[in-house]
């Protein structure tokens, strides 16, 4: 982390307010209800930057987590590992020597102190965390007054892999609760690092099932305008031949780190259409808190 981020990282935690065992530390005092982030975009040789404006206030701890992550660097370097005409798939991939490589999340968040928000409860009396982030969206529970985020061009959003038909029941601590709840769906409140940037018109359906904390603050001209990250892929696709293609099909065992033996055991797959030519993160910096 840069001396800057340290700083900031300082000052805002040394303004948060300190709650009891399991309950969720906020952020207090230097923080707004809109944070506002950069993420720097390399494509072709070329960085595209695109500023975020995210809602703390319906989301608060997607948001924190995501800044967590973002002040330690945990995205830089990271790929889009799965491109399609309406979503930017990042956050847990390298592309390295013509090779998607997964990066194991659990492993390399252990010793971050990710505020948390979700624990293996097998032994109730002791609570295990799991650095996963609870799910903020209505089909686990969460309702939103006022205006939210949705899926529209744009939005910044968490998501989590498939987990099939596996039944694990989790623990949860909701913002400005403080209180364990038993008996919750891990699937829902299993997001790591993993997100997208939704690039298409809308797609309301995905708004109850996962949580849409941030929007690209000047989308026309940073993402579609003439020197845009979606315009560069355009014209760099535009000029391949007809034997060329922009991405190829890659099909990858998904949650290899899981904490969860049947959740690993399952040995689920997916299949990216990852990028040929990479466009990798190349930084996520955190303007305002």
């Amino acid at each position: 982390m840069n001396s800057k981020k340290l700083i900031r990282r300082a000052l805002c935690l040394a303004s948060a307010a300190v709650l009891s065992v399991g309950a969720v530390a906020m952020f207090a005092g230097c923080t707004t209800d809109r944070p506002e982030i950069t993420i720097t975009y390399t494509f072709n040789g070329k960085d595209y930057e695109v500023d975020y404006t995210l809602s703390r206030k319906s989301a608060p701890q997607t948001v924190q987590h995501f800044i967590e992550l973002a002040d330690a660097g945990y995205y830089d370097g990271l790929c889009i590992h799965d491109y399609s005409s309406s979503y930017l798939y990042t956050g847990g991939y390298t592309y390295e020597d013509g090779e998607l490589v997964e990066k194991d999340y659990f492993s390399a968040v252990a010793d971050l102190k990710l505020t948390q928000s979700v624990y293996n409860v097998n032994d109730e009396d002791n609570p295990v965390p799991l650095s996963t982030v609870y799910g903020e969206f209505k089909a686990n529970g969460v309702s939103v007054s006022g205006s939210r985020y949705t899926h529209s061009a744009g939005a910044l959003v968490m998501y989590y892999t498939d987990k099939g038909n596996d039944a694990t029941r989790v623990a949860t601590i909701r913002s400005g609760n403080g209180e364990m709840q038993y008996n919750c769906e891990y699937k829902y409140n299993s997001a790591t690092s993993l997100f997208y940037t939704f690039t298409g018109t809308q797609n309301t359906e995905r708004d109850s099932t996962y949580c849409v904390f941030g929007m690209a603050s000047d989308y026309n001209n940073q993402m579609k305008g003439d020197d845009g990250l979606l315009t560069a892929i355009e014209e760099y696709t535009s000029g391949l031949g007809e034997d060329q293609s922009f991405t190829e099909d890659v099909t990858m065992t998904i949650n290899r780190y899981d904490p969860f033996d049947s959740v690993r055991n399952a040995k689920l797959s997916e299949t990216f259409e990852v990028p040929i030519e990479p466009i990798v993160i190349k930084s996520v910096v955190v303007n305002k808190y």
